[in-house]
């Protein structure tokens, strides 16, 4: 037995030895999707294949298939056929994609990164009694599942976090300014840093300011919005952009003259951004996000050596999480037994205890979200390269 399939031993018999949560309300049996000892197993992974986020579908692509490399391609002493389908941009494609993963007879899914997807098939995962263990997409809206899991974060908390420590640390004549975009998962952040910071702060610089949901905007795309924001005088903003909204942002709030603080969920900066942007443009930039590449411990030396060597990149949240759900995956297969059923996994899912991540020791909560830490990273030159240096712990949500 290898090193890394007697830790994974060890790992087992201590999920074995706990409670768990309970893993849903409503009888499970047996029926559905089913597999012989030892036999392989399919997964589902749904993700961008095109389009704006096409980059952080590749990075959840990563993620599972590293930790399948790095345990002979197995998941719960099963060997794995990944299959993957492209959800799009919208809900419809995303459905489609599902749809077609459940009749290729998947015993889990994964994956999602949008907001607007998840949200879609919802009612498709709960009827069909497949688990989903989401990587990414979570909006707050998403609540009395019993299929739906999630290894990423309630969309609200980043905010929620970042929220309650400027409320701290930031003077009193400070002015926070609110922009993002008019959509689900714009709402969702800039609620969650409302409730954190407090809505009736008088450091708030006025209501938020929405702007195009465009997933990839033009080079003009917030300068009136921009306007609207600089005319307020802040000496910092808020906001909520990733991809190549983020970049496009970031270029056209400098454009504008602005030279204040910046604070957002680390998606502004996470991925590909940074390689699309000049340092100036991001020289004041803070945000909070569940993982940073340069976490110092065990699981994050083992998760960031390995996809630096496989990809020759950082690895995101986006890789992380879905590397986890890989994690996820296998312990409850493992727990389900030797011929688990799509119901069994989901079942056990609820047991599997503690997970050994490379953000740090989590454990999903009543909602089938993860109970973590946040942290607080600054934007600094690497070298040739720009990183998101970890700063501190925030706190724990969830």
């Amino acid at each position: 037995m290898s090193q890394m399939n007697r830790r994974r031993a060890l790992q087992l018999l201590a999920a074995l030895g706990t409670t768990g949560l309970a893993a849903g309300c409503g009888a499970d049996d047996d029926t559905g999707t089913t597999s012989t000892p030892g036999s392989p197993v399919k997964i589902g992974l749904v993700a961008p294949q095109t389009g704006a986020y096409k980059a952080i579908g590749d990075e959840i692509l990563n993620g599972f298939q590293l930790f399948l490399s790095l345990n002979d391609q197995q998941l719960g002493g099963h060997p794995v056929t990944l299959l993957t389908a492209d959800e799009g941009d919208s809900a419809k494609s995303g459905k489609a994609a599902v749809d077609g993963l459940l009749k290729e007879g998947v015993l889990a899914l994964t994956g999602v990164v949008g907001s607007a997807v998840m949200t879609g098939i919802r009612d498709t995962v709960e009827r069909a009694r497949v688990p989903l263990v989401g990587s990414n997409a979570s909006p707050t809206s998403l609540q009395s599942v019993v299929y739906i899991w999630r290894t990423s974060y309630v969309l609200d908390e980043p905010g929620r976090a970042l929220g309650e420590y400027l409320r701290q640390q930031l003077p009193a004549r400070d002015r926070i300014a609110i922009i993002a975009p008019q959509g689900l998962g714009g709402r969702d952040v800039v609620e969650g840093f409302r409730r954190g910071f407090g809505a009736t702060d008088p450091r708030l610089a006025g209501a938020p300011i929405w702007t195009t949901d465009a997933p990839n905007p033009s080079r003009t795309a917030y300068a009136q919005d921009i306007q609207a924001l600089l005319n307020r005088n802040p000496s910092g903003v808020f906001c909520h952009f990733a991809g190549p909204a983020a970049v496009e942002f970031l270029k056209q709030l400098h454009q504008a003259g602005y030279r204040g603080r910046v604070f957002a969920p680390g998606f502004l900066t996470e991925g590909t951004v940074l390689d699309d942007v000049k340092p100036q443009e991001v020289a004041r930039v803070e945000t909070a996000l569940n993982y940073s590449a340069d976490l110092n411990n065990t699981p994050n030396r083992v998760f960031a050596s390995a996809y630096r060597k496989t990809y020759n990149a950082s690895p995101t949240t986006y890789a992380m999480a879905s590397y986890d759900a890989a994690q996820v995956l296998d312990k409850a297969i493992r727990l389900a037994g030797a011929s688990p059923t799509a119901q069994q996994v989901n079942l056990a899912m609820g047991k599997i205890g503690q997970i050994d991540s490379p953000r740090g020791p989590w454990q999903f909560n009543q909602p089938r979200t993860p109970q973590q830490k946040w942290y607080l990273r600054r934007v600094e030159p690497d070298g040739q390269l720009l990183s998101n240096v970890l700063v501190t712990e925030l706190s724990t949500q969830g």
